[in-house]
């Protein structure tokens, strides 16, 4: 069983910063990829940033340009560094680690940013 620790999701306003971690309970180097995802209230997940073992990333439209995946595998840890934000980047925030053989979902962290 693998367990996905999101942190780090605030109240903060437009225009600020945060960073987002994902705490894996074992290695994440054994991943394909990490990826994060947001909700907001009566919509759909939609993908955020993703990153591969080898360190290549990529990012949704609304996102590039501002917000940063990084990995730390010696801590086990996914970052999104999040800049300049919007009030459309209001949602929960889920780490996802992908793997051939299953995937795992942490349980999200609250991002909320006021006008």
């Amino acid at each position: 069983q693998v367990h996905l620790v999101e942190s780090g999701g605030d109240l903060v306003q437009a225009g600020g910063s945060l960073t987002l971690s994902c705490a894996g309970s074992g290695s994440i180097s054994r991943f394909n990829a990490m990826v994060w995802y947001r909700q907001s209230p009566g919509t759909q997940r939609d993908l955020v940033a993703t990153i591969t073992s080898s360190g290549d990333t990529a990012y949704a439209d609304s996102v590039k340009g501002r917000f940063t995946i990084s990995r730390d595998n010696a801590k086990n840890t996914v970052y999104l560094q999040m800049n300049s934000l919007k009030p459309e980047d209001t949602a929960v925030y889920y780490c996802k680690a992908e793997a051939g053989w299953g995937m795992y979902w942490g349980q999200g962290t609250q991002v909320t940013v006021s006008s």
